[in-house]
């Protein structure tokens, strides 16, 4: 079966990169919206425009699933991309329930893009949960830029990441939510600046989950590499640099999988 990752940039390899060990005999194909990284800081209209351009593309390569790798494209597009298309389209969710559920009583933070904490989906979420009073949201969107350079561990990332959190009081907190997929090259440094009671949840294995759920896929253990194409905003990837930069996220993420 040949299925689509999209992602405003290289963050959603983080749920590819899930999906490629629980279902090694698929074809994969990832999507970065390179020209237009990043999308917290563009207009709602701006990212929609985006993503359906992307969702044209993607459903002419005969795809038979999208999983749309990315909380800002999920919170402001995938309502509008279920009702023009009639294929499976998964979205992303922060790994609220999964913190609430682990840590009955016990604040989570939720870190994302701006356009995500202050978009209407996250709120529907903590009201759904009834996690008004449990729940903060923060603004990270840095980490985007961060993440699409390579720099993953550098000083900067350290004292911006120290310097945004310095607020937050964690002897409340359970956990620490990463409502971005970019977020999760950071895993190590936030690690370090976190205290060790607080944990560090993703949403990504909910997301592959529900992708099998909703195709019926077995997940299945090997060693063989899946077929992935890569392309940068509907070109494919070919450049032995590039194609090795991609190589280098995903070993970034083999690191960070352990780390909560």
């Amino acid at each position: 079966m040949k299925l689509a990752f999209f992602d405003s940039g290289i963050g959603g390899l983080s749920v590819l990169h899930h999906a490629m060990k629980l279902l090694p005999n698929e074809e994969f194909i990832f999507f970065a919206d390179e020209d237009n990284v990043p999308y917290g800081t563009k207009s709602r209209a701006e990212v929609l425009k985006f993503v359906d351009d992307a969702f044209k593309f993607l459903t002419a390569q005969n795809v038979s699933a999208i999983v749309v790798a990315c909380n800002t494209a999920t919170s402001v597009a995938v309502r509008d991309m279920r009702k023009k298309y009639s294929l499976p389209i998964i979205g992303m969710e922060p790994a609220l329930k999964v913190a609430l559920d682990t840590f009955p009583g016990k604040k989570v933070l939720v870190a994302a893009t701006a356009i995500t904490v202050t978009g209407e989906k996250i709120r529907r979420l903590i009201e759904r949960l009834h996690a008004q009073e449990l729940t903060e949201l923060k603004a990270l969107s840095e980490l985007v830029d961060f993440a699409e350079r390579c720099e993953f561990n550098s000083a900067d990332v350290e004292n911006y990441l120290r310097a945004e959190l310095s607020g937050v009081d964690f002897k409340n907190f359970s956990s620490l939510v990463l409502g971005c997929t970019h977020f999760n090259y950071f895993k190590d440094t936030l690690r370090k600046i976190l205290p060790p009671h607080v944990k560090i949840l993703d949403g990504n294995s909910g997301t592959v989950n529900e992708l099998i759920r909703r195709t019926n896929l077995q997940p299945a253990r090997s060693k063989k590499f899946p077929d992935v194409k890569f392309f940068y905003s509907g070109r494919r990837v070919t450049d032995s640099a590039e194609l090795e930069r991609l190589e280098t996220f995903l070993r970034r993420l083999d690191e960070m999988e352990a780390l909560t």
